[in-house]
């Protein structure tokens, strides 16, 4: 029977974070892949084991030293987040074709939701949700910005931004057409994470110099910075909604 590549969703960093069923997972491999720091973060959990940075490999080369570690048992992949949004995996799951398991694990806008304490969807504040990143719109004249993606009762949630936060304050400013909340989340699930909230109008202010993205930096390394932007990361709920749904979804009908 042949074993499996299992590519875990670990969080965005927190061991606590990971799922029974990935932990269970992870303690049968001898031989796990992750990116810098998760050797740290789940040391316990990866205690014995024979670790390895698929990114210091080229694709060919990978492929073939994960086949061959196949052969002695089952290998592990830690993922950031999960397989859902902006993985670099995926190429390396499609040529493991059945060989590979996917497991889903807690997104890091999951975890800094968690962290606001808020619902990014919100009845009568927020209609809807995008995830984009400036890096994947394109650079060509027709390609858009985020300031197109922005307007009034959309959560934006911004992966992996590169454009410097005054230029990218203007272009949500124009597209909501208002000031509205804006939330900075550094490194979430890692033990120095921070969440900084403000609104469009005074965000660069509150961060000052510090360069979040990494912009000025000669290292590529990712930022690990995730903003979220809209109405509903302030908003309060309307209690109203609870007894209407109590009444006309949740309570039992009996139709006898």
């Amino acid at each position: 029977m042949s074993h499996h590549v299992y590519f875990l969703g670990a969080g965005p960093g927190d061991p606590e974070l990971l799922t029974r069923r990935a932990e269970r997972l992870l303690g049968e491999c001898q031989v796990v892949y992750l990116p810098p720091l998760y050797d740290q973060t789940f040391a316990e959990l990866l205690e014995g084991k024979e670790l390895f940075v698929p990114f210091e490999f080229y694709f060919a080369d990978l492929i073939k030293l994960v086949k061959e570690q196949l052969v002695n048992g089952p290998v592990a992949f830690l993922v950031p987040g999960d397989l859902t949004f902006y993985s670099p995996f995926q190429a390396v799951v499609d040529a493991l074709d059945d060989l590979a398991v996917v497991v889903p694990g807690v997104g890091s806008v999951n975890a800094a939701s968690a962290l606001l304490k808020k619902t990014l969807d919100l009845p009568g504040v927020c209609s809807r949700a995008i995830l984009a990143s400036p890096r994947t719109l394109g650079n060509g004249p027709d390609a858009p910005t985020m300031g197109d993606l922005a307007s009034p009762g959309v959560s934006l949630l911004i992966y992996m931004n590169n454009i410097p936060l005054p230029e990218l304050v203007a272009q949500l400013r124009k597209g909501y057409g208002k000031d509205i909340p804006i939330a900075l989340a550094h490194r979430v699930g890692l033990p120095d994470e921070e969440i900084i909230v403000a609104t469009l109008d005074t965000i660069v202010t509150k961060v000052g110099d510090r360069d979040f993205f990494n912009l000025e930096s000669t290292n590529p390394r990712p930022a690990l910075t995730l903003l979220l932007v809209g109405e509903s990361l302030t908003a309060d709920a309307d209690p109203t909604w609870w007894d209407y749904r109590r009444d006309h979804i949740w309570k039992h009908q009996d139709n006898s």
